[in-house]
């Protein structure tokens, strides 16, 4: 009872949608950036998408990598991406009606607190947008505010919010969750954490991001590198996408802005970083219900609770202990395993990068498929499938019990053909035995709950729906299984 009662609470915690007369709504998002080189790639790929969510700011901030006179991208880096975005957003609009305009991006654009690393005293334009979008009770759906960067200028937000509405902080919270890419500066721990941390704000502090970073060449598996590797970026991102597409930094040799020395296998138009991007990928509304509480695991990664609000990456070591202060690049596992270790005791690094590099192949195509959308007309692009299951999404069974899977409402955009998968996510469920699914790339199957299935425990069961277009492209739904 215990379990289902705290799953219970994280799915309503972490809502995935809310609901309005019966009708799902967007997740609304606010990020933050300081503009380096991987965060300028994850832009593009941003905008691709920007019809997903209601966006709500885009706020240049600084790092500890980044800010006023080191390493700085200019106070207007943004600018070229959102000027190609206009061209191409006439193209894209015949896709999807729920692009954003060019003129709302804009208008939303801000430069927030930038002078140097962690500065969160001054009130800058993009503090005071945050705060304004917090405050303004005319919208409680909960909003995924991000850090790209470091997060002092939603810090600064934070504290006008506290000294000047101290009565509003605990509505604020409320609407509040964090994707954090690392600690890129000290003021979540010296700030935030004091004295925000009794409201419980959800928070995703994400190191897992390296496997598409800078070292990505290291972390992906074999079967999926040809999909970062030039022959591939240059066909289906960077040439003949139209202007936005066309911005994206690709590999260009030598040592990459932030110094970290490239891998030996890249070539001139590889792919080169997008480590800020699991914090909206994570967001995409690809059917796997990640949102509903972080250690289910999506496109964006798999996250389990170490602390109080806060969700990290899964160690794959039995006797690890997480630090009680940043998770950044001088702590996080991943980062420290490939300065300090790689290439030894692979298998865990494997582990531990999987939660994102297992939908690397899926990511990408739908990363080609936008690309298409900027310059294609309707009929000549592919768009994803829609997958559907007749019955209950969250079901609760005895052991013993036969589990009928069924995708018969599965629909494709474009009339293309479909093919299936019913997989166990094992990773994500309670449950840590093997699932036997017959005809598991049937669009009907079914199977048996295990009779030593305990009481409390579940079962992640994902239908993996591809069609043929070109891009292949795959959307998902998930059925968690409780037992009862």
């Amino acid at each position: 009872m215990k379990n289902i009662l705290y799953s219970s609470f994280i799915i309503l915690f972490f809502a995935f949608h809310t609901s309005v007369n019966g009708q799902s709504q967007k997740q609304r998002i606010l990020i933050t950036s300081d503009g380096e080189i991987d965060d300028e790639c994850s832009m593009v790929r941003f905008l691709l998408y920007a019809n997903e969510w209601d966006v709500e700011g885009i706020v240049t901030s600084s790092s500890q990598y980044h800010w006023h006179g080191h390493k700085w991208a200019g106070d207007d880096w943004i600018d070229p991406y959102l000027e190609a975005y206009a061209e191409v957003y006439p193209n894209l609009i015949k896709h999807s009606k729920d692009y954003p305009t060019p003129h709302y991006l804009k208008s939303i654009n801000f430069l927030g607190n930038v002078e140097s690393e962690g500065e969160m005293d001054s009130i800058t334009p993009g503090s005071t947008h945050i705060a304004n979008v917090l405050l303004d009770e005319s919208d409680d759906r909960p909003i995924w505010i991000q850090a790209w960067g470091g997060t002092n200028t939603i810090a600064r937000a934070l504290k006008t919010i506290e000294e000047d509405h101290s009565d509003k902080m605990e509505y604020v919270a409320g609407k509040l969750r964090f994707f954090f890419i690392w600690e890129q500066d000290d003021t979540y721990q010296s700030y935030i954490r004091p004295h925000w941390g009794k409201y419980n704000i959800p928070t995703i502090i994400c190191d897992q991001f390296w496997a598409v970073a800078y070292q990505w060449d290291k972390i992906m598996p074999q079967d999926k590198q040809n999909f970062f590797k030039s022959d591939w970026m240059k066909s289906n991102i960077l040439e003949n996408h139209g202007p936005l597409c066309s911005l994206y930094e690709a590999y260009k040799g030598g040592n990459d802005k932030e110094g970290f020395i490239a891998g030996d296998a890249k070539s001139k138009s590889d792919f080169r970083s997008e480590g800020d991007s699991p914090a909206f990928i994570y967001t995409i509304p690809t059917g796997l219900r990640s949102l509903e509480s972080p250690d289910y695991g999506g496109w964006g990664g798999r996250y389990i609770k170490v602390r109080e609000n806060t969700w990290l990456d899964p160690v794959p070591q039995a006797d690890y202990k997480y630090p009680e202060g940043r998770w950044y690049t001088q702590t996080a596992w991943g980062r420290n395993y490939m300065r300090n270790d790689y290439p030894k005791n692979l298998d865990l690094m494997n582990a531990y990068f999987k939660p994102i590099t297992r939908w690397a192949d899926a990511l990408q195509n739908d990363f080609a498929a936008r690309a298409d959308w900027c310059t294609k007309p309707y009929d000549e692009a592919n768009h994803p499938p829609i997958v559907k299951l007749n019955s209950a999404l969250d079901i609760t069974a005895k052991p013993g019990s036969k589990i009928k899977l069924n995708a018969k409402g599965t629909l494709d955009p474009d009339g293309d053909q479909l093919s299936y998968s019913w997989w166990q996510y094992q990773e994500a469920g309670t449950f840590k035995g093997n699932i036997e699914i017959p005809n598991a790339q049937k669009q009907n199957t079914f199977f048996k709950i295990p009779k030593n299935a305990e009481k409390g425990e579940n079962i992640h069961i994902i239908c993996e729906v591809t069609d043929n277009g070109t891009p292949m492209l795959t959307r998902y739904q998930r059925i968690v299984v409780t037992i009862k």
